[in-house]
């Protein structure tokens, strides 16, 4: 669905990332991790067009979205949902609003209609609608908030793939647990791929299907949790190094609930 082949992409000559080579399947679930400054993000920007690398090849359903016109780009964006660090919500629209942005702006239906599918969207994400529709993003929690941005996310396009841009990042603990069992709830019952970038390892134990580990722009990681696990990369063992035991830990934990 997602290919990356021999990627190289620099801001005014300063690399970012290096050759970088990695495949997203359908409905597979990705964790993109590495320290901070290692070029995840910058992935997101080139999946969405925003952006194109000076070597390789970034494919979405075998086409290469750098050598698409503007219009095509906004179509294969339509299968895209995105989901921000800070969840980049309108501050002077409601809840419900930002949620139907989208239907709003670019669909015939009415604004009661639109405001119908807001409130069973916001139902899904897990949020009361009657108590927080018409409030203003600024009155919500962090928590929230993101939960909010992925409802508007998929009430937009109906995405096929959902990029998260460290969805957990500044969240209390059971904000962040909220988050990532409304990831996996989508990857489960909706099939969708996602591609997560982050830094928390806890988090992206709780997410993966498979893992890939990017270090000073490199790709020095692509495989399972039990491979991860097992690395013997010193690059990887310096990343991982607080984490080897709970990684072990649900690693074994995975491999027998698949016997």
């Amino acid at each position: 669905m997602i290919e990356f082949k021999s990627v190289h992409f620099s801001y005014d000559e300063r690399p970012i990332l290096k050759n970088v080579t990695f495949r997203v399947g359908e409905s597979e679930s990705l964790v993109i991790m590495g320290p901070s400054g290692s070029g995840k993000s910058t992935i997101l920007r080139l999946i969405l067009g925003l952006e194109c690398p000076q070597q390789g090849q970034i494919l979405i359903d075998g086409q290469n979205v750098c050598t698409m016109r503007e219009r095509q780009k906004q179509e294969i964006r339509k299968k895209i949902g995105m989901v921000f660090q800070d969840g980049a919500l309108f501050d002077s629209l409601s809840v419900w609003e930002n949620v139907g942005y989208y239907l709003l702006e670019h669909s015939s239906l009415s604004v009661d209609e639109v405001g119908e599918r807001a409130i069973k969207m916001l139902g899904f994400v897990g949020l009361d609608a009657a108590e927080i529709m018409d409030k203003l993003p600024e009155h919500l929690s962090g928590g929230m908030q993101r939960r909010v941005a992925i409802g508007r996310a998929l009430l937009s396009t109906d995405p096929k793939i959902m990029l998260y841009d460290e969805p957990t990042t500044g969240l209390d603990p059971q904000s962040a647990e909220n988050v990532i069992t409304l990831i996996n709830r989508l990857h489960d019952e909706k099939s969708i791929s996602s591609i997560v970038v982050t830094h928390q390892i806890a988090d992206a134990i709780s997410i993966g299907d498979r893992f890939v580990v990017i270090v000073d722009g490199e790709v020095v990681f692509d495989g399972d949790l039990r491979q991860l696990r097992d690395s013997e990369d010193p690059r990887v063992l310096l990343f991982l190094a607080p984490f080897r035991l709970s990684i072990a830990e649900v690693a074994d934990k995975r491999f027998v609930n698949k016997q």
